[in-house]
């Protein structure tokens, strides 16, 4: 087995006889010793990083005084602990000079064995602190440099104090970036003026092709003093899968919807044919022109259904303002007549006048999966309820779409999960997308979706919620900046 490691203590004295005193007490106490009788000596032996040099101020080449500021200027020796001794330099004045000089620690002859031993132990502890705190330090700046999200300190009076590579790779070359920076200044540049502010708040803004995620924190350090950290996150991948998500969403609602279409046009069109056919051989002129004016009535329904399918994921490049009422009574004329093969009715209660700021496809796409989602669910000769009121919530004005089936209710076990992507209990027939993408529609017009199940005998059923404020996208928008010229 190795010895365990003894402490090394080098003595730099002009006093052969003080270096043997000085050497023996030490080596009783289990230090290893070095000697030198000058400073040049001093000097080079320090590089070799003893864990103590008891440096004497007289010297007789280089003052004890001018060693030890050397050494500490060093950064190679700088972490060596200095004991300055002397016999004749025994004022306060002296002592001061030697600390300012950089010596942890003064003595002056005669040294008491106890105390020099005692003081040696002291500053080797303080080495070993120091030592460990360096090591800690140096990890922790490892860790943060390597952190893939980009991290800033701020200080109590809001200056940049430090931050890692990360975080000034995704602020770019253009913003900037230097110590004792306002940080206020810096989430304006990339914020913008209108961003939401706080001591904590999280939002987005689009950097050249990334969009970039941030989020201030409070944090409290020791002694009371507080400050914040900032932390950036590049979420372009999160964005483009969200996206991806949502688009193979609205292609299966599409094709959900154009197998309604299809139904809804059949009819009419059955009925036009019959018409001209009949008008065709018609052997009266008025009985020819009766048929051909209930043949455009026919094909005025076909144009409307049409239109319908061609508008109703088509949106807007902005947020348009939206009757949200005439836009329910438009879904639920759309599912009407594939309800009605069920024998279900719906019944569509609405208070007009009521609009929001949105996107009209975004949300016809909302609305059409929850109404479909009802009619699915609900049994055969029921009612599907969908109700629209003005209401006031939490002191925002918005409005409020609830959407009430009469069916078996939803499984505890199946709640857990309803809005998780690819969650579905409709096994090849659904994406499992349906609601995951409704709530996050609905979350990003800034309103809320929740649901209420009962599976009780005799009052069981579903109802669902979506509450849209008024300035809801408007709100949210202040949120999405994008920084110009990047």
């Amino acid at each position: 087995m190795s010895s365990p490691h003894r402490a090394r203590v080098l003595i730099a004295d002009d006093r052969e006889q003080n270096r043997y005193v000085l050497s023996r007490v030490l080596a009783s106490a289990g230090y290893d010793c070095e000697q030198t009788g000058t400073g040049l000596g001093a000097l080079e032996k320090a590089r070799t990083l003893p864990d103590v040099v008891i440096l004497d101020v007289h010297l007789p080449d280089i003052s004890g005084y001018e060693v030890c500021q050397r050494i500490k200027q060093d950064p190679k020796t700088a972490s060596v602990s200095i004991l300055q001794i002397s016999a004749s330099f025994v004022s306060s004045d002296d002592r001061a000079r030697a600390l300012d000089a950089g010596a942890d620690g003064y003595l002056t002859h005669p040294i008491d064995r106890v105390v020099l031993i005692a003081t040696i132990r002291a500053l080797q502890r303080l080495r070993t602190a120091e030592t460990t705190a360096r090591k800690a330090a140096h990890q922790w700046q490892s860790t943060f440099d390597a952190l893939s999200e980009g991290l800033a300190l701020v200080d109590q009076n809001g200056s940049l104090v430090r931050w890692n590579a990360a975080f000034a790779e995704l602020c770019g070359q253009q913003v900037g970036l230097d110590s004792n920076m306002n940080a206020d200044s810096l989430l304006d540049r990339l914020l913008g003026n209108n961003g939401r502010r706080g001591q904590s708040f999280t939002a987005e803004f689009a950097m050249a092709r990334k969009t970039v995620q941030l989020s201030v924190r409070p944090v409290e350090a020791e002694g009371g003093e507080s400050g914040r950290i900032v932390v950036l996150t590049d979420i372009t991948d999160r964005k483009l899968a969200e996206y991806a998500l949502r688009m193979a969403e609205k292609l299966a609602a599409t094709g959900k919807l154009a197998n309604t279409i299809a139904h809804e046009i059949n009819n009419p069109l059955e009925a036009l044919t019959n018409l001209i056919y009949l008008a065709g051989t018609a052997t009266s002129l008025e009985s020819a022109q009766s048929l051909l004016s209930r043949s455009e009535e026919e094909l005025a329904r076909i144009a409307r259904i049409t239109k319908q399918s061609l508008t109703f994921h088509r949106d807007t490049e902005r947020p348009v303002p939206i009757d949200i009422s005439a836009m329910i009574a438009e879904v639920v004329r759309i599912y009407e007549r594939s309800a009605a093969r069920r024998d279900l009715h719906l019944v569509c209660d609405g208070q007009s006048g009521m609009n929001v700021c949105g996107f009209p496809g975004q949300l016809n796409q909302v609305f059409g999966n929850l109404v479909r989602n009802a009619v699915e669910a609900a049994p055969p000769e029921s009612r599907v309820v969908i109700r629209v009121r003005s209401i006031h919530r939490r002191g925002r004005k918005g409005a409020r779409v609830t959407i009430y089936d009469r069916g078996a209710g939803i499984p505890p076990e199946v709640q857990e999960r309803m809005f998780d992507p690819f969650f579905t209990t409709k096994e090849l027939k659904g994406s499992g997308l349906g609601l995951w993408v409704s709530r996050t529609l609905v979350l990003k017009h800034g309103g809320t979706i929740r649901f209420r199940s009962s599976r009780r005998a005799g009052s069981s059923g579903t109802m669902f919620e979506v509450f849209l404020p008024v300035d809801g996208i408007e709100a949210r928008g202040n949120l999405v900046h994008t920084l110009q010229g990047q």
